[in-house]
């Protein structure tokens, strides 16, 4: 595990996306085709910003899944993360070979089959991730399933969650909040080749030093990202402010 640390979100998602980009190159030339997933939420807006303006990226050797979608919210709902992809990712990378997105407005059972029998075709490459302000991995809310070997589940959203979905701007009161998503499962990220861990901001700062710092546990669902062989960590001076010396190397 890496922690590389930036002055400021502009510069995390500059050096970040300029990371994911070189893996995804090398692995198109290596293997003539690559799977990655993205991530949604305002952490990811610099990295894949700087992704899509990377040069050299053969876009149709890449298939894309993305990590997860609230239940029975409608594509045409701000918050929608199939909006969010297709706006800030999809309409800009036209020759995309193929994007799996996940529907949250028709049966989760189904539909979590349905992603299962794609993404066991597709084994992931490289994992665009962040980390939430309670340290969920994905919509993984503590106390995260670390057994489960499906890959893809139905989840509840905590209050933590929730309050910082609101938060971030994307609904108008807590309420409208949707209380169940659709989300790739802890085993499942964790099978990804490369993961690159991509969280800006202060108000994730303590999610960061649990992650981090605090011995792996489900109570802390993104410190299962310390066992895995090859996931960095991209921070800012803010979401970096409660570590310890020690852990930025």
């Amino acid at each position: 595990m890496k922690v590389i640390q930036s002055k400021n979100p502009s510069e995390l998602g500059t050096v970040a996306g300029k990371a994911a980009a070189e893996l995804i190159r090398n692995i198109i030339e290596e293997k003539g085709s690559v799977n990655i997933i993205l991530a949604t939420g305002t952490s990811q807006f610099e990295t894949i910003r700087q992704l899509i303006e990377e040069k050299g990226i053969d876009w149709s050797k890449v298939n894309m899944f993305h990590l997860d979608e609230y239940i029975g919210l409608p594509l045409s709902h701000p918050a929608s993360f199939r909006k969010y992809l297709k706006e800030r990712f999809l309409d800009k990378v036209p020759a995309l070979n193929s994007a799996v997105l996940i529907n949250g407005e028709v049966d989760p059972a189904e539909e979590c089959a349905r992603l299962a029998g794609l993404i066991k075709k597709h084994p992931i490459d490289v994992a665009l991730v962040g980390i939430g302000e309670n340290g969920h991995l994905a919509f993984n809310d503590p106390p995260a399933n670390f057994d489960t070997e499906e890959p893809y589940l139905v989840v509840n959203l905590d209050e933590p969650c929730r309050k910082q979905q609101f938060s971030e701007g994307w609904f108008e009161s807590v309420d409208e909040v949707p209380r169940q998503a659709i989300s790739m499962s802890v085993k499942q990220i964790c099978k990804s080749a490369h993961i690159i861990c991509s969280v800006p901001d202060r108000r994730k700062a303590q999610g960061v030093k649990d992650s981090l710092e605090q011995p792996v546990s489900n109570l802390y669902p993104a410190s299962i990202l310390q066992n895995h062989p090859d996931c960095s960590f991209y921070l800012d001076e803010e979401s970096a402010s409660l570590l310890s010396p020690a852990t930025i190397k």
